[in-house]
């Protein structure tokens, strides 16, 4: 079956062919570095990295490059604040993203550009657009005309008659047309620049993309990505430059993640409900943050809360709990199934249910509802008196298999959290209930090597650590 994305272009999922067989080119747009990320940063992050990582699992190489916006006013403001240099502020948040999203199983992209390492190809990109009518200086600045290039509003699916009556000229700025948008800003007194042919100065925000996505994955490239609240103005400009420029389409498909509330309020700095993600990381697992940020559709808002992520930890906390006691299984089970070859077959067909989800604009909610639907097959399976080797490591491949894809990782410290203790007893209180006493003794067994002492008592199993 072949993949399909939604495309926000079109407002409609299409089938998924890259420009170059087996190969994807794919560009996210990444933080700007003035303070640590926030959960909104952390979804984007987690979300297309698990795109990534099921594109690869699908067996396409991925050149995957996420960008960091190192130099812009909100950086500059911060420098001045902390009375330090703007590198030592943007080098040091930049660190602190990679740390934090490390930590959460996002794998290193192909390339990290800077804006400031990508200052020539700014510069020639901007160069360019006025050499072809579609920019100018004025004073030290240089604007794009969006009148100029026919589309404009394409991608927020907006006229721009429309998207003129809401834009005005700020004071300071001597555009033609409040529609244009800065490429390039004229030095203010104090601040870091570079020189160039409108003299010192430093790029707008929308021209960074476009000259990075260029450099490193070409004209154009298969698919551009990022949170919803970038659609417009950013991902708008972006295609207007980009194609004015090159000629040719920006981005096959456009991807954007939905919104975070908080408590079912939109996350914002004015409500006080602004959660850092590294502060969240002090308290919470790593693993239960991205499981629960995509035990939702990631084109869906999803609601934050301490209950929430409670819960996740739950359902990820069974998941484990399975795995682990198929682990433990494994020592005393042979080869002698009769059944073996009937259950492989059934574990396999999970595969494929797990493929039609994810190939499903990446619907990892219904991958994960696939995954629990493997371990409930799996916890059946160790409640037979018999049970095959095999069968066990095609059970644990599986379960494996689709956390990869989800980068969540299997925790195989030799101690048992609470929760897998509770779901032990509760497996032997089955067990006992069935009648299979073997399965209820290997449990018992278990937890005794493992320092937990059962007791049994009118009012049920009590348990405590020797």
């Amino acid at each position: 079956m072949a993949i399909t994305i939604y495309n926000t272009l079109l407002r409609d999922k299409q089938e998924f062919k890259p420009i170059e067989d087996g190969k994807v080119r794919m560009y996210v747009c990444g933080p700007t570095v003035y303070n640590y990320i926030h959960i909104g940063n952390a979804r984007p992050a987690i979300v297309f990295d698990t795109v990534r990582r099921y594109l690869e699992y699908k067996g396409y190489h991925v050149d995957y490059v996420l960008n960091f916006t190192d130099v812009d006013d909100k950086i500059i403001k911060r420098a001045n604040e902390l009375g330090e240099d703007v590198f030592a502020v943007s080098n040091r948040y930049i660190d602190a993203y990679l740390e934090d999203v490390k930590k959460l199983g996002v794998k290193k992209a192909t390339h990290n550009p800077r804006v400031t390492n990508t200052m020539q190809e700014i510069i020639g990109f901007i160069n360019s657009l006025v050499e072809k009518g579609y920019a100018y200086e004025a004073d030290g600045d240089v604007y794009f005309k969006p009148r100029a290039f026919e589309g404009y509003g394409k991608l927020s699916h907006q006229s721009i008659d429309e998207l003129r009556s809401g834009a005005r000229i700020q004071v300071g700025e001597k555009k033609d047309d409040p529609l244009d948008f800065a490429l390039w800003k004229g030095a203010k007194e104090g601040e870091i620049s570079w020189d160039s042919p409108w003299g010192k100065g430093r790029p707008g925000w929308h021209i960074e993309c476009s000259a990075m996505a260029k450099k490193y994955l070409g004209e154009t490239i298969d698919i551009h990505a990022g949170g919803q609240d970038l659609t417009f103005p950013h991902h708008e400009n972006e295609i207007a430059q980009s194609e004015a420029n090159n000629g040719k389409t920006f981005a096959n498909y456009w991807m954007h993640n939905g919104y975070i509330n908080i408590n079912n309020e939109k996350m914002s700095k004015s409500l006080g409900n602004f959660v850092l993600t590294r502060d969240l990381l002090e308290i919470h697992d790593a693993n239960v943050i991205r499981f629960f940020m995509l035990s939702v559709h990631y084109r869906n808002p999803i609601n934050f809360s301490e209950e929430l992520l409670e819960s996740a930890k739950n359902s990820l906390d069974r998941i484990i709990t399975s795995y682990q006691n198929l682990e433990h299984r494994k020592a005393s089970s042979t080869n002698l199934d009769s059944k073996e070859q009937e259950w492989l077959e059934k574990i396999d067909a999970f595969t494929s249910r797990f493929e039609v989800e994810m190939d499903d604009d990446f619907n990892t909610a219904n991958a994960i509802s696939v995954l629990f639907d493997l371990t409930k097959e799996a916890n059946v399976y160790l409640n037979q008196d018999h049970t095959s080797v095999k069968v066990i490591e095609r059970f644990q491949e599986k379960i494996q298999d689709f956390l990869e894809v989800l980068g969540v990782a299997i925790n195989q410290e030799e101690s048992l959290l609470d929760e897998e203790i509770e779901a032990l007893i509760e497996e032997r209180n089955e067990a006992r209930k069935s009648r299979n006493f073997a399965r209820a003794d290997e449990i018992r067994d278990l937890l005794k090597k493992k320092n937990i002492i059962l007791e049994d008592t009118p009012q049920g199993v009590r348990w405590k650590r020797g």
